[in-house]
């Protein structure tokens, strides 16, 4: 989940999450596919918080995901 917007955030299978390594997301909100670079990656319990920079918007964001 985006936790500025409320949108539902999908990481597709294969996408390497760690800090410094670029991912593409789905973005339920925009109805696409959004191409984003992992800057921070923070756990809180069974959360775990990820700072991105979204290239098409030039906006960083937080998704929150639960740690699986």
């Amino acid at each position: 989940m985006d936790t500025s917007t409320g949108n539902q955030v999908e990481i597709e299978r294969g996408n390497l999450v760690r800090s410094g390594n670029d991912i593409e997301v789905y973005d339920y909100g925009s109805g696409e596919y959004r191409d984003v670079s992992v800057e921070d990656i923070n756990r809180h319990g069974s959360t775990v918080e990820v700072e991105v920079y979204d290239h098409q918007s030039g906006e960083y964001r937080t998704l929150e995901m639960e740690d699986n």
